[in-house]
Protein backbone atom coordinates (compact mmCIF):
# COMPACT_ATOMS: atom_id res chain seq x y z
CA UNK A 1 0.00 0.00 0.00
CA UNK A 2 1.30 3.29 -1.09
CA UNK A 3 0.96 6.22 1.54
CA UNK A 4 2.04 9.47 1.66
CA UNK A 5 1.32 11.82 4.17
CA UNK A 6 2.21 15.65 3.56
CA UNK A 7 1.63 17.56 6.95
CA UNK A 8 0.67 21.45 6.79
CA UNK A 9 -0.06 24.18 9.05
CA UNK A 10 -2.71 24.34 11.45
CA UNK A 11 -2.71 20.89 12.23
CA UNK A 12 -3.62 19.54 9.05
CA UNK A 13 -2.49 17.20 6.92
CA UNK A 14 -3.27 15.45 3.19
CA UNK A 15 -2.99 11.53 3.20
CA UNK A 16 -2.63 10.44 -0.52
CA UNK A 17 -2.85 6.46 -0.59
CA UNK A 18 -2.87 4.17 -3.27
CA UNK A 19 -3.76 0.11 -2.81
CA UNK A 20 -2.79 -2.47 -4.65
CA UNK A 21 -5.10 -4.00 -7.63
CA UNK A 22 -4.13 -7.54 -5.32
CA UNK A 23 -5.66 -5.58 -2.32
CA UNK A 24 -8.53 -4.60 -3.61
CA UNK A 25 -8.94 -8.04 -5.02
CA UNK A 26 -8.50 -9.83 -2.14
CA UNK A 27 -10.81 -7.43 0.06
CA UNK A 28 -13.92 -8.08 -2.40
CA UNK A 29 -13.46 -11.92 -2.36
CA UNK A 30 -13.85 -11.74 1.49
CA UNK A 31 -17.48 -9.80 1.11
CA UNK A 32 -18.07 -11.87 -1.85
CA UNK A 33 -17.71 -14.67 0.46
CA UNK A 34 -19.64 -13.48 3.19
CA UNK A 35 -22.84 -12.50 1.02
CA UNK A 36 -22.41 -15.84 -0.64
CA UNK A 37 -23.15 -17.39 3.10
CA UNK A 38 -25.28 -15.19 4.09
CA UNK A 39 -27.68 -14.03 1.11
CA UNK A 40 -30.93 -15.27 0.39
CA UNK A 41 -31.86 -16.30 -3.12
CA UNK A 42 -34.87 -17.17 -4.44
CA UNK A 43 -34.33 -20.87 -5.88
CA UNK A 44 -30.90 -21.07 -4.13
CA UNK A 45 -30.27 -22.86 -0.67
CA UNK A 46 -27.85 -21.03 1.81
CA UNK A 47 -24.63 -20.65 0.56
CA UNK A 48 -24.89 -22.58 -2.22
CA UNK A 49 -25.81 -19.73 -4.70
CA UNK A 50 -23.51 -19.28 -7.94
CA UNK A 51 -20.84 -16.47 -7.71
CA UNK A 52 -21.99 -14.68 -10.65
CA UNK A 53 -25.63 -14.64 -9.62
CA UNK A 54 -24.25 -13.22 -5.53
CA UNK A 55 -22.31 -10.31 -8.04
CA UNK A 56 -25.14 -9.64 -10.16
CA UNK A 57 -27.92 -8.94 -7.16
CA UNK A 58 -25.31 -7.48 -4.95
CA UNK A 59 -23.26 -5.47 -7.21
CA UNK A 60 -24.41 -2.01 -5.53
CA UNK A 61 -23.81 -3.04 -2.24
CA UNK A 62 -20.54 -5.05 -2.89
CA UNK A 63 -18.98 -1.56 -4.61
CA UNK A 64 -20.00 0.32 -1.31
CA UNK A 65 -18.53 -2.12 0.88
CA UNK A 66 -15.32 -2.56 -1.10
CA UNK A 67 -14.95 1.35 -1.01
CA UNK A 68 -15.96 1.77 2.53
CA UNK A 69 -13.21 -1.52 3.96
CA UNK A 70 -10.80 0.22 1.62
CA UNK A 71 -10.34 3.48 3.17
CA UNK A 72 -10.71 2.17 6.71
CA UNK A 73 -7.65 -0.26 5.99
CA UNK A 74 -5.91 2.77 4.71
CA UNK A 75 -6.69 4.93 7.71
CA UNK A 76 -5.25 2.19 9.91
CA UNK A 77 -2.20 1.49 7.67
CA UNK A 78 -1.58 5.21 7.38
CA UNK A 79 -1.76 5.93 11.39
CA UNK A 80 0.14 2.93 12.11
CA UNK A 81 3.15 3.95 9.74
CA UNK A 82 3.00 7.50 9.89
CA UNK A 83 2.18 7.17 14.26
CA UNK A 84 0.03 10.06 13.49
CA UNK A 85 -2.71 10.99 16.47
CA UNK A 86 -5.92 11.84 14.21
CA UNK A 87 -8.57 14.05 15.27
CA UNK A 88 -11.21 13.84 12.45
CA UNK A 89 -10.71 12.68 8.72
CA UNK A 90 -12.88 14.57 6.51
CA UNK A 91 -14.45 13.13 3.28
CA UNK A 92 -12.33 11.58 0.64
CA UNK A 93 -11.89 12.82 -2.71
CA UNK A 94 -10.56 11.93 -5.86
CA UNK A 95 -11.66 8.33 -5.13
CA UNK A 96 -10.89 6.15 -8.68
CA UNK A 97 -9.86 2.57 -9.63
CA UNK A 98 -7.77 2.80 -12.51
CA UNK A 99 -7.15 0.56 -15.37
CA UNK A 100 -5.53 -2.47 -13.53
CA UNK A 101 -7.92 -2.02 -10.62
CA UNK A 102 -5.65 0.03 -8.28
CA UNK A 103 -7.46 2.08 -5.85
CA UNK A 104 -6.59 5.49 -5.05
CA UNK A 105 -7.97 8.44 -2.98
CA UNK A 106 -7.19 11.67 -1.47
CA UNK A 107 -8.34 12.89 2.30
CA UNK A 108 -7.88 15.58 4.49
CA UNK A 109 -6.60 14.67 7.96
CA UNK A 110 -6.99 16.91 11.25
CA UNK A 111 -4.49 15.99 13.56
CA UNK A 112 -3.53 16.64 17.21
CA UNK A 113 -0.88 19.58 17.95
CA UNK A 114 2.41 18.52 18.01
CA UNK A 115 3.36 19.19 21.59
CA UNK A 116 7.43 19.18 23.09
CA UNK A 117 6.46 18.83 26.86
CA UNK A 118 8.75 21.19 29.12
CA UNK A 119 9.39 20.33 32.87
CA UNK A 120 5.74 20.16 34.36
CA UNK A 121 7.15 19.07 37.71
CA UNK A 122 8.38 21.86 39.13
CA UNK A 123 5.34 23.96 39.09
CA UNK A 124 4.58 26.43 41.83
CA UNK A 125 1.32 28.16 42.74
CA UNK A 126 0.41 31.01 45.24
CA UNK A 127 -2.90 30.51 46.95
CA UNK A 128 -4.84 32.64 49.68
CA UNK A 129 -5.01 31.09 53.07
CA UNK A 130 -7.83 28.15 53.44
CA UNK A 131 -8.96 30.21 56.93
CA UNK A 132 -12.61 31.50 56.04
CA UNK A 133 -12.67 35.63 56.83
CA UNK A 134 -13.85 36.54 60.03
CA UNK A 135 -16.76 38.48 58.63
CA UNK A 136 -17.84 35.49 56.19
CA UNK A 137 -20.36 34.28 58.93
CA UNK A 138 -22.36 37.60 59.64
CA UNK A 139 -22.35 38.25 55.91
CA UNK A 140 -24.25 35.02 55.39
CA UNK A 141 -26.38 35.65 58.23
CA UNK A 142 -27.52 39.22 57.04
CA UNK A 143 -28.41 37.30 53.79
CA UNK A 144 -30.82 35.12 55.98
CA UNK A 145 -32.25 37.89 57.58
CA UNK A 146 -32.89 39.77 54.52
CA UNK A 147 -35.03 36.80 53.40
CA UNK A 148 -37.10 37.34 56.53
CA UNK A 149 -37.55 40.84 56.81
CA UNK A 150 -40.22 42.78 56.84
CA UNK A 151 -41.10 45.88 54.39
CA UNK A 152 -42.93 48.73 56.32
CA UNK A 153 -44.21 51.34 53.55
CA UNK A 154 -42.57 55.00 54.40
CA UNK A 155 -45.35 57.56 53.80
CA UNK A 156 -42.83 60.53 54.13
CA UNK A 157 -39.37 60.91 54.21
CA UNK A 158 -36.46 60.80 51.65
CA UNK A 159 -34.80 57.94 50.11
CA UNK A 160 -31.86 56.61 52.57
CA UNK A 161 -29.54 53.73 52.74
CA UNK A 162 -30.70 50.58 53.29
CA UNK A 163 -33.99 51.15 51.87
CA UNK A 164 -36.24 49.54 49.00
CA UNK A 165 -37.23 51.73 46.46
CA UNK A 166 -40.02 51.79 43.35
CA UNK A 167 -38.79 53.66 40.72
CA UNK A 168 -39.56 55.00 36.86
CA UNK A 169 -37.01 55.50 34.81
CA UNK A 170 -36.55 56.35 31.02
CA UNK A 171 -32.82 56.75 29.73
CA UNK A 172 -30.94 58.85 27.35
CA UNK A 173 -27.31 59.33 25.76
CA UNK A 174 -26.41 62.22 23.85
CA UNK A 175 -29.06 63.76 23.98
CA UNK A 176 -31.26 60.67 22.46
CA UNK A 177 -33.72 57.98 23.34
CA UNK A 178 -31.66 54.88 24.10
CA UNK A 179 -33.25 52.80 21.98
CA UNK A 180 -32.83 55.57 19.03
CA UNK A 181 -29.10 55.92 19.88
CA UNK A 182 -28.31 52.32 19.49
CA UNK A 183 -30.86 51.76 16.87
CA UNK A 184 -32.21 48.70 18.90
CA UNK A 185 -34.16 47.67 21.48
CA UNK A 186 -31.86 48.30 24.62
CA UNK A 187 -33.07 46.20 26.85
CA UNK A 188 -33.53 47.10 30.95
CA UNK A 189 -31.49 50.74 29.47
CA UNK A 190 -34.76 51.14 27.66
CA UNK A 191 -36.42 52.22 30.85
CA UNK A 192 -38.73 50.65 33.89
CA UNK A 193 -41.93 51.23 35.68
CA UNK A 194 -42.53 50.02 39.14
CA UNK A 195 -38.50 48.63 39.32
CA UNK A 196 -37.64 47.96 42.93
CA UNK A 197 -34.16 48.49 43.60
CA UNK A 198 -32.46 47.77 47.21
CA UNK A 199 -30.46 51.32 48.17
CA UNK A 200 -27.10 49.62 48.50
CA UNK A 201 -23.86 50.51 46.44
CA UNK A 202 -23.45 46.91 44.62
CA UNK A 203 -27.21 47.55 43.41
CA UNK A 204 -27.85 48.22 40.22
CA UNK A 205 -25.40 50.41 38.09
CA UNK A 206 -22.25 52.26 39.96
CA UNK A 207 -23.07 55.08 41.30
CA UNK A 208 -27.11 55.06 40.83
CA UNK A 209 -28.12 54.61 44.02
CA UNK A 210 -25.53 56.95 45.72
CA UNK A 211 -27.69 60.10 43.51
CA UNK A 212 -30.80 58.47 44.34
CA UNK A 213 -30.09 59.01 48.32
CA UNK A 214 -32.31 62.03 49.25
CA UNK A 215 -34.99 61.89 46.90
CA UNK A 216 -38.66 62.32 48.06
CA UNK A 217 -41.41 60.06 46.71
CA UNK A 218 -43.09 62.07 43.89
CA UNK A 219 -39.80 63.37 43.24
CA UNK A 220 -38.19 63.66 39.28
CA UNK A 221 -34.60 63.69 38.83
CA UNK A 222 -31.75 63.13 35.94
CA UNK A 223 -29.04 60.87 37.24
CA UNK A 224 -26.43 60.39 35.51
CA UNK A 225 -23.57 57.21 35.12
CA UNK A 226 -20.80 56.42 33.28
CA UNK A 227 -20.93 53.28 31.91
CA UNK A 228 -18.11 50.72 32.54
CA UNK A 229 -15.60 49.87 29.55
CA UNK A 230 -16.79 45.88 30.51
CA UNK A 231 -20.80 46.50 30.02
CA UNK A 232 -22.30 44.72 28.14
CA UNK A 233 -23.36 46.81 25.09
CA UNK A 234 -19.97 47.85 23.51
CA UNK A 235 -21.44 50.68 22.34
CA UNK A 236 -21.91 52.79 25.78
CA UNK A 237 -18.65 51.83 27.12
CA UNK A 238 -17.08 55.38 28.76
CA UNK A 239 -20.58 57.26 27.99
CA UNK A 240 -22.91 59.16 30.25
CA UNK A 241 -26.01 57.42 30.38
CA UNK A 242 -28.84 59.82 31.73
CA UNK A 243 -31.53 58.36 33.71
CA UNK A 244 -34.62 60.13 33.84
CA UNK A 245 -35.97 58.75 37.47
CA UNK A 246 -39.07 59.12 39.25
CA UNK A 247 -39.34 57.91 42.96
CA UNK A 248 -42.69 55.72 43.21
CA UNK A 249 -42.57 54.17 46.66
CA UNK A 250 -40.32 53.54 49.60
CA UNK A 251 -40.23 50.82 51.93
CA UNK A 252 -37.96 50.45 55.33
CA UNK A 253 -36.51 47.06 55.72
CA UNK A 254 -36.88 46.01 59.28
CA UNK A 255 -34.51 43.06 59.56
CA UNK A 256 -35.16 40.04 62.63
CA UNK A 257 -33.07 40.02 65.63
CA UNK A 258 -30.74 37.30 65.84
CA UNK A 259 -32.34 35.23 67.88
CA UNK A 260 -33.88 31.83 68.98
CA UNK A 261 -37.07 33.13 67.10
CA UNK A 262 -34.96 33.84 64.35
CA UNK A 263 -33.52 30.50 64.10
CA UNK A 264 -37.22 28.70 64.52
CA UNK A 265 -37.99 30.37 61.59
CA UNK A 266 -35.39 28.97 59.78
CA UNK A 267 -35.02 25.57 60.96
CA UNK A 268 -37.98 24.69 63.60
CA UNK A 269 -35.37 21.45 64.69
CA UNK A 270 -31.87 23.66 65.28
CA UNK A 271 -30.65 26.41 67.45
CA UNK A 272 -29.23 29.63 66.29
CA UNK A 273 -25.86 28.10 67.81
CA UNK A 274 -26.19 24.91 65.57
CA UNK A 275 -27.14 27.04 62.47
CA UNK A 276 -24.17 29.16 62.91
CA UNK A 277 -22.24 26.28 63.17
CA UNK A 278 -23.76 24.67 59.76
CA UNK A 279 -23.42 27.93 57.98
CA UNK A 280 -19.41 27.80 59.39
CA UNK A 281 -19.16 24.19 57.72
CA UNK A 282 -20.57 25.37 54.55
CA UNK A 283 -18.16 28.61 54.50
CA UNK A 284 -15.06 26.31 55.13
CA UNK A 285 -16.23 23.37 52.63
CA UNK A 286 -17.03 26.28 49.54
CA UNK A 287 -14.37 28.27 50.31
CA UNK A 288 -11.86 24.83 50.15
CA UNK A 289 -13.80 23.87 46.88
CA UNK A 290 -12.49 27.69 45.30
CA UNK A 291 -9.00 27.31 46.03
CA UNK A 292 -8.92 23.83 44.71
CA UNK A 293 -10.27 24.57 41.40
CA UNK A 294 -7.54 28.34 41.44
CA UNK A 295 -5.11 25.63 41.62
CA UNK A 296 -6.16 24.07 39.24
CA UNK A 297 -6.74 26.88 36.91
CA UNK A 298 -3.25 28.68 38.02
CA UNK A 299 -1.62 25.36 37.08
CA UNK A 300 -3.20 24.83 33.64
CA UNK A 301 -2.14 28.41 32.93
CA UNK A 302 1.37 27.37 33.59
CA UNK A 303 1.19 24.58 31.37
CA UNK A 304 -0.36 26.72 28.64
CA UNK A 305 2.59 29.71 29.08
CA UNK A 306 5.52 26.65 28.94
CA UNK A 307 4.23 24.65 26.53
CA UNK A 308 2.29 27.19 23.13
CA UNK A 309 0.70 24.54 20.53
CA UNK A 310 -1.32 25.49 17.19
CA UNK A 311 -4.92 24.60 17.53
CA UNK A 312 -6.80 22.90 14.50
CA UNK A 313 -9.13 25.85 13.15
CA UNK A 314 -12.00 23.51 13.18
CA UNK A 315 -12.02 22.06 16.62
CA UNK A 316 -11.46 25.57 17.96
CA UNK A 317 -15.11 26.69 15.96
CA UNK A 318 -16.50 23.47 17.14
CA UNK A 319 -15.98 24.14 20.82
CA UNK A 320 -16.71 27.74 20.75
CA UNK A 321 -19.87 27.26 19.53
CA UNK A 322 -20.40 24.64 22.32
CA UNK A 323 -19.51 27.57 24.51
CA UNK A 324 -21.54 29.65 23.17
CA UNK A 325 -24.72 27.48 23.11
CA UNK A 326 -23.54 27.04 26.75
CA UNK A 327 -23.30 30.34 27.56
CA UNK A 328 -26.49 31.59 26.08
CA UNK A 329 -28.96 28.40 27.94
CA UNK A 330 -27.60 29.57 31.15
CA UNK A 331 -28.01 33.31 30.12
CA UNK A 332 -31.82 32.48 29.44
CA UNK A 333 -31.97 30.19 32.19
CA UNK A 334 -31.38 33.19 34.60
CA UNK A 335 -33.80 35.51 33.52
CA UNK A 336 -31.48 37.78 30.81
CA UNK A 337 -34.17 38.94 27.86
CA UNK A 338 -33.05 37.67 24.27
CA UNK A 339 -32.63 41.21 23.66
CA UNK A 340 -29.67 41.99 25.79
CA UNK A 341 -28.28 38.69 24.57
CA UNK A 342 -28.51 39.73 21.47
CA UNK A 343 -26.63 43.09 22.15
CA UNK A 344 -23.81 40.67 23.86
CA UNK A 345 -22.77 38.48 20.68
CA UNK A 346 -20.00 39.97 20.23
CA UNK A 347 -18.28 39.91 23.32
CA UNK A 348 -20.19 36.47 24.15
CA UNK A 349 -17.85 34.94 21.30
CA UNK A 350 -15.13 36.54 22.33
CA UNK A 351 -15.50 35.26 25.90
CA UNK A 352 -16.46 31.60 24.10
CA UNK A 353 -13.96 31.40 21.83
CA UNK A 354 -11.44 32.72 24.40
CA UNK A 355 -12.54 29.69 27.25
CA UNK A 356 -12.85 27.43 23.81
CA UNK A 357 -9.15 28.02 22.95
CA UNK A 358 -7.89 27.62 26.67
CA UNK A 359 -9.55 24.31 27.29
CA UNK A 360 -8.64 23.04 23.91
CA UNK A 361 -4.94 23.66 24.70
CA UNK A 362 -4.61 22.34 28.35
CA UNK A 363 -6.49 19.10 27.03
CA UNK A 364 -3.74 18.25 24.36
CA UNK A 365 -1.34 19.05 26.91
CA UNK A 366 -2.88 16.93 29.51
CA UNK A 367 -2.90 13.93 27.00
CA UNK A 368 0.41 14.47 26.46
CA UNK A 369 1.27 14.22 30.11
CA UNK A 370 -1.17 11.37 30.78
CA UNK A 371 0.71 9.31 27.76
CA UNK A 372 4.06 9.87 29.10
CA UNK A 373 3.11 9.10 32.63
CA UNK A 374 1.39 6.03 31.34
CA UNK A 375 -1.59 7.53 33.23
CA UNK A 376 -4.77 4.32 32.04
CA UNK A 377 -7.99 4.28 32.72
CA UNK A 378 -9.13 0.58 32.99
CA UNK A 379 -12.87 -1.27 32.33
CA UNK A 380 -13.63 -1.28 35.99
CA UNK A 381 -12.94 2.75 36.51
CA UNK A 382 -14.75 3.28 32.61
CA UNK A 383 -18.09 1.48 34.04
CA UNK A 384 -17.64 2.90 38.11
CA UNK A 385 -17.59 7.08 36.07
CA UNK A 386 -20.34 5.78 33.54
CA UNK A 387 -22.83 4.58 36.78
CA UNK A 388 -21.85 7.41 38.71
CA UNK A 389 -23.31 9.44 35.95
CA UNK A 390 -26.63 7.19 35.59
CA UNK A 391 -27.26 7.34 38.76
CA UNK A 392 -26.93 11.17 38.68
CA UNK A 393 -29.56 11.48 36.09
CA UNK A 394 -31.83 8.31 37.65
CA UNK A 395 -31.42 6.66 34.37
CA UNK A 396 -30.29 2.70 34.84
CA UNK A 397 -26.80 1.77 34.44
CA UNK A 398 -26.63 -0.51 31.98
CA UNK A 399 -28.87 1.46 29.68
CA UNK A 400 -27.25 4.23 30.04
CA UNK A 401 -23.29 2.64 28.96
CA UNK A 402 -25.17 0.68 26.18
CA UNK A 403 -26.47 4.02 25.09
CA UNK A 404 -23.05 5.44 25.10
CA UNK A 405 -21.09 2.52 23.59
CA UNK A 406 -23.89 2.39 20.65
CA UNK A 407 -22.90 6.40 20.10
CA UNK A 408 -19.47 5.89 20.10
CA UNK A 409 -19.07 8.10 23.16
CA UNK A 410 -16.81 5.98 25.29
CA UNK A 411 -13.93 6.63 23.90
CA UNK A 412 -14.46 10.73 24.52
CA UNK A 413 -15.31 9.42 28.20
CA UNK A 414 -12.27 7.19 28.99
CA UNK A 415 -10.71 10.60 27.46
CA UNK A 416 -12.04 12.65 29.77
CA UNK A 417 -10.78 10.61 32.94
CA UNK A 418 -7.63 9.98 31.30
CA UNK A 419 -7.13 14.14 31.76
CA UNK A 420 -8.86 14.00 34.77
CA UNK A 421 -6.10 11.66 36.42
CA UNK A 422 -3.29 13.74 35.00
CA UNK A 423 -5.06 16.76 36.54
CA UNK A 424 -4.87 14.70 39.76
CA UNK A 425 -0.87 13.86 39.32
CA UNK A 426 -0.24 17.71 38.71
CA UNK A 427 -2.08 18.84 41.78
CA UNK A 428 -0.34 16.34 43.81
CA UNK A 429 3.36 17.33 42.53
CA UNK A 430 2.77 21.19 42.56
CA UNK A 431 4.02 23.15 45.59
CA UNK A 432 1.78 25.72 46.93
CA UNK A 433 2.50 29.04 48.65
CA UNK A 434 -0.06 30.53 50.67
CA UNK A 435 -0.28 34.19 51.33
CA UNK A 436 -2.71 36.14 52.60
CA UNK A 437 -1.67 38.65 49.93
CA UNK A 438 -3.49 36.52 47.22
CA UNK A 439 -7.93 37.02 47.30
CA UNK A 440 -10.03 34.31 46.69
CA UNK A 441 -12.93 35.90 44.06
CA UNK A 442 -16.71 35.49 45.59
Amino acid sequence: MNIVVEKQPKCLAILSVQVPAEKVQGEREKILRSYATHAKIQGFRPGKAPKQVIEKKFQKEIAEQLEDDLLNLAYEAAISQEKLKVLDIDRPQSKSFDHVGNFSFTAQLILAPEITLADYNDLSVTLPSTDVPADALDAQLKILQEKLAEYVTIEDGAADWGNLASINYTCSCEGQPMDDYLGRPAGFLSGREGHWVKLQEDRFLAGFVAQAIGMKIGEQKNITVTIPGDFGISELSGKDVIFATTLNELKQVILPELDEEFAKKLAPHMSLEEIKEAITRDLIENRKRKIDDLKVELILSQLRERMPVELPENLVAQETQNQIDQMVDNAVRSGVSNDLIADQQQEIFARAEESAKGQLHANFILQEIAYKENLQVNDSELVQHLSMIANSRQIQPKKFIRDAQKSGRLPSIRNSIMIGKAIDYLVEHAKVIESNDVQLNA
